[in-house]
């Protein structure tokens, strides 16, 4: 550990400008690390308020509709969303069971569905409903990573600043308070920048891993209640 003009450091920008290469690219990794995870943080974040305005308005328009086919009509005038592409794809794989089934004069007694058909449609609405989760928990894993990771890279820059101290120290034949310090101190610098990014990174997961569930069973609900209205039409 170099010293600045002569003198010991007496800040942490100090330390980190008189850290060794190694500490510095560390450092340098933390930084990347936590610039990164707030971009995600932010990301998701938002991601996760624009899907809920899109469902109140998806939601809203339903209420003013009876028919699965006209809230079917209604929906597809809206922007794209994960609950407009779960009713298409619910209602165009139903016509494809029975085509004309959803025309206001088609004969309900000829569009039921059998169990096999009714099984696929529910299948169906299941893999969609993991296709849209699966597109909303893109990149969260990163966050996860970032969080477990940073720790350990704090630690391993402490532990790599302790044996240059101590090197140092077995070098220069010194071992008093002023010479060991300075080398601690640069060491722990690392422990704390990585708490200092792993800390917001699993808080920010676990909060978006409980919207994610929560997105998640809204979008099974709704399924459900496609199969409930086909059913309550007499198309099951």
């Amino acid at each position: 550990m170099m010293q600045v003009g002569g003198a010991l450091p007496s800040s942490p920008w100090e330390l980190v400008q008189t850290a060794t290469p190694i500490t510095k690219l560390i450092l340098a990794v933390l930084a990347f690390f936590s610039l990164l995870s707030w971009f995600m943080i932010v990301w998701k974040l938002w991601q996760f308020r624009r899907v809920r305005r899109q469902g109140d308005r998806f939601f809203a328009s339903l209420e003013r509709t009876t028919r699965l086919e006209d809230a079917y009509h209604a929906v597809m005038k809206l922007p794209p969303s994960p609950y407009g592409r779960i009713l298409r794809e619910g209602v165009n794989f139903f016509a494809e069971l029975r085509p004309g089934a959803l025309q206001a004069t088609a004969d309900t007694s000829q569009a039921t569905l059998s169990m096999t058909q009714l099984e696929a449609l529910r299948m169906m609405l299941a893999k969609e409903i993991s296709a849209e989760r699966d597109l909303m928990a893109r990149f969260l894993p990163w966050l996860a990573t970032i969080g477990s990771v940073s720790p350990l890279l704090g630690l391993l820059g402490t532990v790599v600043g302790v044996m240059n101290a101590f090197l140092g120290i077995a070098a220069g034949g010194s071992g008093n308070i002023s010479a060991v310090a300075p080398g601690v101190a640069e060491a722990l610098i690392t422990t704390v920048l990585g708490l200092f990014v792993a800390i917001p990174a699993v808080i920010a997961y676990n909060i978006l891993v409980s919207r994610l569930g929560l997105f998640a069973g809204e979008l099974e609900g709704f399924s459900h209640e496609i199969v409930g209205t086909l059913a309550r039409e007499g198309r099951l």
